[in-house]
């Protein structure tokens, strides 16, 4: 297998444009740009490649034909409706299935790239459309590219893949998709459904017949700090990701569980998300043999957030993580400046949190995060084997 890391890039990536919307390209546009002026996509065996887009038949293996011809359509009919699109999250954009199609393809190439052994780890920023069903848009998301590049990989004949997904939002669309199938293990930690889009990750949520055990739910209460998250990120995932044996982790990185995104309302720090990173990195190397894809997500503080986030996992992704107190550059500061005007703009890498945690304990007074652990915990881990009170498992 080949040490390298993909960074699958081009800026018609950026095409994906719902206009005035939350869903902004510049974040990503912003994200390559700080992590080209840190050296990150310079870093030895850091191959970037240009992406293709996704044909119909690889869509297909996830979405009705009769919604690929929506999508085509839609932006020649001025007042189409149905399928989920047309709507204030899912606006009607020029060439949308076309930029739509890119994302998938970019997501499917760093899929294969990991899985064929040309690179050891892949990273696309611009993917992680995470809600697009089978046959409707949602949640800002036309295709759900995790779900296109998870279905090639199965077509290529993996056995074991294992999707962990840290957006504030549930992977709804991931889970859904793969529902009925136990050859894909979805985990999702986000905010409570009862607070926040879409409605669903509940811990009872746990796989469909055949495939019971392999749809894991962590649903957190508004308000979750990085303590919070982290204790129960590792009473959790680290277990069931060991019981599954996955052969490949493919992750949806999402950026808006951090304190200052408008759309939500965890507070987890950039200095959080970079240890979440490292977590999965090295859950990674020790059960998949560092076979590692990532992609990006949700994502709504444009500068002040995403792109460090960002940065930090292509770091990690890519060799050393970046050391938290590092400046950012003043060339990228202009540029987010003269991208996002008013805006502020941080001079560090750093939130300055530290991002540690006391580990789980099923003992003592629970608090909402421990019975949030428990709830999960007791509906998923007698399903894959697991002792949900014994914080060993």
């Amino acid at each position: 297998m080949s040490e390298d890391t993909v960074v699958v890039w081009d800026e018609s990536l950026l095409a994906y444009d719902l206009g005035d919307h939350p869903l902004d390209p510049v974040r990503v546009e912003l994200t390559i740009a700080l992590a080209r002026e840190l050296g990150v996509l310079q870093r030895p065996g850091v191959r970037l490649v240009r992406p293709w887009p996704a044909d119909d038949a690889l869509l297909s293996r996830v979405h009705d034909p009769r919604y690929l011809d929506a999508v085509r359509m839609a932006p020649r009919e001025p007042f189409f409706a149905g399928f989920g699109l047309g709507t204030s999250d899912n606006p009607v954009f020029d060439r949308m299935h076309e930029s739509s199609a890119l994302i998938a393809g970019a997501t499917v190439a760093a899929a294969e790239a990991v899985w064929w052994g040309r690179a050891r780890r892949a990273v696309n920023v611009a993917g992680g459309l995470h809600h697009a069903m089978a046959d409707r848009a949602a949640g800002f998301c036309v295709y759900n590219d995790p779900a296109v590049a998870i279905a090639r990989l199965l077509d290529l004949g993996a056995e074991r893949i294992a999707y962990v997904d840290v957006d504030v939002h549930h992977g709804d669309g991931v889970q859904q998709i793969f529902w009925d199938d136990p050859r894909v293990l979805t985990i999702s930690l986000h905010e409570t459904p009862l607070a926040l889009f879409p409605g669903t990750g509940f811990p009872d949520e746990t796989g469909g017949p055949g495939a019971e055990g392999t749809a894991v739910n962590i649903p957190l209460p508004p308000g979750v700090e990085d303590s919070g998250w982290q204790r129960a990120f590792h009473a959790i995932v680290p277990s069931v990701l060991r019981a599954f044996r996955p052969q490949l982790l493919f992750t949806q990185c999402g950026a808006d569980a951090h304190r200052s995104d408008p759309l939500a309302d965890l507070h987890l720090s950039v200095d959080g998300q970079r240890a979440t990173y490292l977590a999965l990195r090295a859950l990674a190397d020790e059960l998949c043999d560092g076979r590692w894809v990532a992609t990006g997500g949700g994502g709504y503080a444009l500068v002040e957030v995403v792109p460090r986030a960002w940065t930090h996992l292509l770091a990690v992704a890519t060799g050393a993580p970046l050391d938290p107190a590092t400046l950012t550059p003043q060339a990228w500061r202009a540029l987010a400046a003269q991208r996002r005007p008013g805006f502020d703009v941080p001079l560090r890498m750093t939130d300055d949190i530290d991002p540690g945690y006391e580990p789980w304990q099923p003992t003592g007074e629970p608090n909402p995060v421990d019975r949030a652990i428990a709830a999960t915990r007791k509906a998923v881990f007698p399903l894959l084997g697991l002792d949900p009170h014994d914080p060993r498992d």
